[in-house]
């Protein structure tokens, strides 16, 4: 098996990134699922009102397990809602549900960065598998072009996550509004379930900086860099 002492040098500060941005996220839901929405609404009752002011009958909801396992699917238009968001009446569970009518709304209206991400699922999976294994024997076979091909894989990987912060932050961004506009919430309880998605979306940028510094590791390990040991 191949390991590289420096990949855990660059990545030990992703690694303490993610953790913490994990951390604040749970704690930030778990702080406000204590609080109760003035309306009653429940997280799925809350995405259904706003999927069908929106025109969005025929989406679905769904409940699935897991903790903060919620999202939209597009390719069967789907919103799956974790069991702490399907059920509850509070404001973190509201928020969350919302952004993922968002996603919903987002895909009803052609929003072009969720259609780019859609697209580059494929790539994206593709880099993530393959992309350590390419680069790994690129080094051990002192081929240049494996390296190379292993880095061209991976910058698939770190496209997704760069555009995956303009389609979370705007179906947060709707959300926000529309639960408000539809009387899902009061504007006194609007900043409550906001800091959830805020809080949330600093996980995407966790996980931006994550891929940055592995496609750094990558470049530095192939002499792109100043310091690397190029391969060829």
């Amino acid at each position: 098996m191949f390991f590289d002492p420096q990949y855990l040098m660059w990545m030990l500060p992703a690694i303490a990134v993610a953790a913490v941005a994990s951390i604040y996220t749970q704690s930030t839901f778990s702080r406000f699922s204590k609080r109760s929405s003035r309306f009653g609404y429940t997280g799925a009752e809350a995405a259904r009102a706003l999927l069908d002011a929106n025109g969005l009958s025929d989406v679905r909801i769904q409940q699935v397990g897991g903790f903060l396992s919620d999202h939209y699917d597009p390719m069967t238009r789907t919103l799956r809602l974790s069991p702490p968001v399907y059920g509850s009446t509070s404001l973190s569970a509201i928020g969350v549900a919302c952004h993922e009518a968002g996603h919903a709304i987002q895909h009803a209206s052609h929003y072009a960065p969720l259609a780019l991400r859609t697209a580059l699922v494929p790539a994206a999976q593709l880099g993530s598998y393959l992309s350590y294994i390419v680069f790994a024997l690129g080094l051990m076979l002192s081929s240049f072009a494996m390296v190379k091909l292993g880095i061209i894989l991976f910058s698939a990987t770190v496209a997704f996550a760069l555009v995956t912060l303009p389609v979370e932050w705007n179906a947060s961004s709707r959300a926000k509004f529309l639960m408000v506009q539809n009387g899902i919430v009061t504007s006194d309880e609007a900043p409550y379930a906001a800091k959830v998605l805020n809080a949330a979306f600093l996980t995407y940028v966790a996980a931006l900086f994550s891929s940055l510094m592995t496609l750094l590791y990558f470049l530095a390990r192939a002499g792109l860099l100043g310091g690397g040991d190029r391969r060829r």
